[in-house]
């Protein structure tokens, strides 16, 4: 399969670094004219530096702006107008017991994980109906569906992301718009890769083997056995952006190495 999106504007929010660094990475693969975010200037400068360096010819630039703010997504909007293809990826996670999470800890998260996304795919979705193509996305979690007692508020927040995948899925229907959300379990990304560096690090152990320990605890149903790379979870998402994916939408599309027991 030849994934061609010549021409094509992608906006990736929170790509710095992780599954959405590897996203805008496969989209400007494929030809789309890439544009990254992240909250601080200097990160997102260095990640444009090394996306141009990497695709030399490519049209890739950034955007510094905090999302989870109205007045961070204004700022966005006033340098990128337009776009046919959004991936809402922003998101963050902490690990904390249910009964120490205060009412701004549940707000904070939320405005980062959903309103984000919220905010993005109201501001591109009807210029992507009036040109009758778009590529929505949501990238989600398998804790969505398996709604991890240590992250509660995080497992909310994921599957609240699938609502409104879903419904946006509903409101553009034939218009050529596809609105789909990814379904990731366990990856290396910045934020997993990071706390297991630090539990590997605490108990003198390999971080291969803190990965394990971690699957065989918290997610034992895992068919691969592994962490996924974020390149596999960014193959799903690019898939979904292309002509290719016409016929998929409303889908909540799981890379979780079958960690999810039931079929759907």
């Amino acid at each position: 399969m030849n994934i061609e999106l010549k021409g094509r504007t992608a906006i990736i929010t929170g790509s710095t670094a992780g599954i959405g660094r590897a996203t805008a990475e496969g989209l400007a693969r494929a030809g789309a004219s890439v544009v990254i975010n992240g909250r601080g200037e200097a990160r997102v400068d260095e990640a444009v530096r090394q996306m141009r360096q990497a695709f030399p010819g490519s049209d890739i630039s950034g955007i510094a702006a905090d999302l989870s703010t109205a007045e961070g997504a204004e700022t966005f909007f006033a340098q990128a107008p337009e776009a046919d293809i959004l991936v809402n990826n922003l998101g963050t996670a902490v690990l904390r017991d249910f009964a120490d999470t205060t009412d701004e800890d549940w707000l904070s998260i939320f405005q980062i994980n959903v309103m984000s996304g919220v905010r993005m795919t109201r501001h591109y979705l009807p210029n992507m109906v009036r040109q009758g193509w778009g590529r929505v996305v949501f990238v989600s979690s398998e804790s969505a569906l398996n709604i991890p007692k240590e992250m509660i508020d995080y497992g909310v927040t994921k599957t609240a992301q699938l609502a409104v995948s879903r419904g946006l899925a509903e409101s553009v229907a034939g218009t050529g718009v596809t609105v789909n959300a990814v379904v990731p379990g366990p990856t290396r990304s910045e934020i997993l890769s990071n706390w297991m560096a630090g539990q590997a690090k605490d108990q003198g152990i390999t971080q291969e083997e803190a990965e394990q320990a971690f699957l065989k605890a918290a997610r034992p149903t895992s068919l691969i056995q592994r962490f996924a790379t974020t390149d596999e979870v960014a193959n799903m998402i690019v898939y979904v952006c292309s002509e290719q994916a016409s016929a998929t939408t409303g889908a909540a599309l799981r890379v979780d190495g079958g960690v999810v027991r039931f079929v759907a």
